[in-house]
């Protein structure tokens, strides 16, 4: 597929919940998962027919087990995402991870809706699973941009900005 095809991109999509959480019901972390798809989709910056992706939630001691074992770091974060490039269809995978408990604190401690802020680490997780980075400042800034532009247009406050 080129990168001026306007032909959306397809998503095959999976939820797995090992910390519950009802707020965040498939229907609404596949809805903030297509925005990203389609988001990068229009941005050019990624040429794929569509994605593979699943979201699993996850307690604190699975969230820094698997920090430990991929990124050798002995904590918990936000968000995790692992991808697995292009496939043979010219789709794209990955498997995000969200710890609930530190999306809980962050919204919290920032001051920030739960929502927004789940929406926000969806998102970013999503757009890494994409090919997105941040590694690099002009990378962070586009990156940043475009989650930005996403989360306006859910009506949520740029999460960049101190609330």
């Amino acid at each position: 597929m080129n990168k001026t095809s306007k032909q959306k991109p397809e998503l095959s999509f999976a939820v797995q919940y090992a910390k519950a959480e009802p707020r965040l019901p498939r229907w609404r972390l596949r809805a903030w998962v297509q925005r990203a798809l389609y988001a990068a989709h229009e941005d050019q910056q990624q040429s794929f027919r569509g994605a593979h992706l699943s979201i699993r939630l996850v307690g604190l001691p699975e969230a820094q087990g698997l920090n430990q074992a991929y990124r050798k770091k002995a904590y918990a974060t936000n968000v995790l995402t692992f991808t697995y490039g292009e496939q043979a269809d010219g789709s794209l995978s990955g498997d995000i991870v969200i710890c609930v408990p530190i999306l809980k604190r962050e919204a919290k401690e920032q001051r920030k809706k739960f929502l927004a802020h789940a929406a926000h680490l969806t998102l970013h997780g999503t757009l890494h699973a994409l090919g997105y980075d941040h590694l690099k400042a002009r990378d962070a800034k586009h990156m940043e941009a475009l989650e930005t532009k996403i989360l306006a247009q859910m009506g949520i406050h740029d999460p960049y900005l101190l609330p």
